[in-house]
């Protein structure tokens, strides 16, 4: 059966991709753009999808998988060629401070003590805050150029249009998977005042400016 809210979440999570490439191809810059929030986002997915050596569930699945580590190294690469030629660039979060508690939570909340399964649980808890250096960065300059704060707005509607995939694919298949669900709330609530700001700053077209 179609479901269409993962489609509509994973069309939205290849804008975010998209929107982002973009504007760094046209820019020819790294400025306002957290490479540390990207490295975060590289890890999600290359320990989440080490099931790609052994398991197989579509065609539409593997190349998702495929493209989403593929782009995350690219898109790590273009920013760390275009960081070197800016001066104020400012990217201190210590995500080290994400990383481990994300990982001791992977240890304890997890469907199997097996490497794949901890390495897929630490994913989903990562991801649920990996956006926090790019929303730091943004937090700290006080301002964003539009097409980053689109990039930062789709990337958030991903995850937060698979909350109701999942409620969906429980009344639909009697599965619901609590521990992505719990997550990707989280994640959801993190972006949360980022939806307000641009829902006031940019829809309502008042223009984009955060708080200091």
């Amino acid at each position: 059966m179609l479901n269409i809210f993962r489609i509509a979440g994973d069309l939205s999570h290849l804008a975010s991709i998209f929107i982002l490439l973009h504007t760094i191809w046209t820019r020819k810059s790294a400025k306002g753009i957290s490479l540390k929030t990207n490295i975060l986002y590289a890890l999600v997915f290359v320990t989440r999808y080490l099931d790609l050596f052994y398991s197989y569930v579509s065609l539409y699945n593997t190349l998702m998988k495929i493209f989403f580590i593929s782009s995350s190294i690219y898109t790590i690469f273009l920013l760390k060629k275009y960081t070197k030629n800016i001066g104020e660039y400012s990217d201190d979060f210590k995500i080290q401070y994400l990383i481990a508690p994300s990982f001791v939570l992977g240890l304890i909340f997890n469907h199997k003590m097996t490497i794949t399964e901890v390495l897929w649980s630490f994913s989903l808890w990562l991801e649920s805050i990996c956006i926090l250096p790019q929303l730091f960065m943004l937090q700290k300059s006080g301002e964003a150029e539009l097409l980053t704060i689109h990039y930062i707005f789709a990337l958030g509607l991903y995850r937060a249009l698979y909350i109701p995939n999942w409620f969906y694919r429980y009344f639909a298949e009697g599965h619901l998977d609590k521990l992505a669900l719990t997550t990707g709330i989280i994640q959801t609530l993190v972006y949360s005042d980022f939806f307000y700001v641009y829902y006031q700053k940019v829809i309502k077209n008042i223009g984009f400016n955060l708080p200091q």
